[in-house]
């Protein structure tokens, strides 16, 4: 990952946690039920989630209580507007987004010298069978803060208002409880900590729970996609609900989501676009043996690029060149067949969202697509990291270089 760090294309955004915050941060954990950290420094994201403690513990989800109950953790205001690197629901930046929007001005005033738990709530306390994802409606926020600064504040307010009843101001134990409180929490009196929770109603989603689904149910009727082929499985047995069940690798689903007017593919179009090259290129590195130029000199060498298409197996060459191949000879005649000519997972690769499509829905479906085909290396670093950082390590170095100057190149 050296390359992709001086690149600043890993985790390059993470917040470094410290000294006193680390403390914060144990508290945190254990007040959500987990365990602490034995680090002494490490970084978080803008959920609080942190990759150096995933791999203390050996698991990437640790700050969830099973796939229906996840959690954050807010210790600096400096997390406003930071990636999410590892959602486990692809509406969790929206969510950390409508967060600090409403309670900012008290999230700043709580993490001076405080902390706060997040519970993602959605009224699911376990998941028993992959369709339960179907549940998914609301999501209520709730927040706590650590050492219950707010009930704290609450009972300040009350011991100042006996000490000024009647004669209390005497009361030497009342003034002696009023200054122990001061001394180990400061004055809360004036500070803002009151952080009520909040709504967040979803649409289509995706959920790594089940191994990974994409529920899409805002189109005409509802289709769940699953990435794990034993929950696919599973759920097709389902008589209950009334949606249409894909497994990912399904050829069927993307004749489907056509029909449903979320995807579209104008290859005339999209043959002139950027996009179109990328994966051209990808599909050539994939096929190139014992070259004696680098990968990368190969793909943005246009002269050199031709030298090795015409040097590889003419089968392979029809491959990566099948999709102008196809529309030469459509030129010509009708009678020719797109799926004679053109390799079907080339052919998904270039599908995109259709125009239609909200924002939130296009990068959703982005999402869908690349992990149908990922073929556009910088799609796959934009809508799916942690695939892009799987696959980065079973990569070739100079093609590395490659994907590093292709990605750099469109920031």
């Amino acid at each position: 990952m050296k390359k992709l760090k001086e690149a600043n294309l890993y985790r390059s955004e993470l917040i470094p946690v410290s000294g006193k915050l680390v403390e914060r941060y144990n508290k945190c954990l254990t007040t959500l039920g987990f365990s602490e950290t034995k680090l002494t420094s490490f970084s978080i994201d803008g959920i609080g989630w942190s990759p150096e403690i995933a791999e203390e513990k050996d698991d990437l989800n640790y700050l969830n209580h099973g796939d229906a109950n996840p959690h954050g953790i807010l210790i600096s205001p400096l997390q406003k507007g930071k990636p999410v690197y590892l959602p486990f629901h692809s509406f969790d930046r929206a969510m950390m987004k409508q967060v600090f929007k409403t309670h900012g001005k008290q999230i700043n005033d709580i993490t001076r010298d405080s902390a706060i738990c997040m519970d993602f709530d959605q009224s699911i306390d376990v998941f028993y069978e992959p369709l339960d994802v179907l549940k998914y409606k609301n999501v209520t926020i709730r927040f706590r803060l650590i050492d219950d600064l707010n009930q704290i504040q609450q009972h300040q307010m009350e011991l100042v208002e006996k000490f000024k009843t009647n004669h209390n101001f005497i009361d030497e134990e009342l003034q002696a409880e009023i200054l122990q409180s001061a001394k180990k929490y400061g004055d809360l009196r004036g500070r803002d900590l009151n952080i009520s929770e909040l709504q967040y109603q979803t649409n289509s989603f995706y959920t790594r729970a089940f191994g990974g689904v994409y529920v899409l149910r805002d189109f005409i009727k509802p289709i769940v996609v699953f990435e794990d082929n034993a929950s696919y499985k599973e759920a097709i047995k389902d008589t209950i609900h009334d949606v249409l069940i894909y497994h990912i690798s399904q050829p069927e689903l993307i004749a489907k989501l056509k029909d449903h007017i979320i995807i579209e593919c104008d290859l005339e179009a999209v043959v002139k676009t950027s996009r179109y090259e990328r994966i051209k290129k990808n599909e050539l590195a994939q096929h190139l043996k014992e070259a004696s130029h680098p990968v990368q000199k190969i793909l943005s060498d246009p002269v050199l690029f031709k030298s090795y298409l015409n040097k590889i197996d003419i089968n392979i060459r029809k491959k990566v060149m099948g999709v102008e191949l196809y529309l030469e000879k459509l030129e010509r005649s009708n009678a020719f067949k797109l799926e004679d000519i053109v390799d079907e997972q080339l052919y998904f690769a270039l599908h995109e969202p259709h125009s239609s499509l909200s924002a939130e829905h296009r990068d959703l479906i982005h999402k869908l697509l690349i992990n149908v085909s990922p073929k556009d290396v910088l799609f796959l670093y934009w809508y799916d990291k942690e695939q892009f950082y799987k696959s980065y390590q079973t990569w070739d170095d100079s093609y590395k270089d490659w994907v590093i100057e292709t990605i750099s190149n469109n920031f």
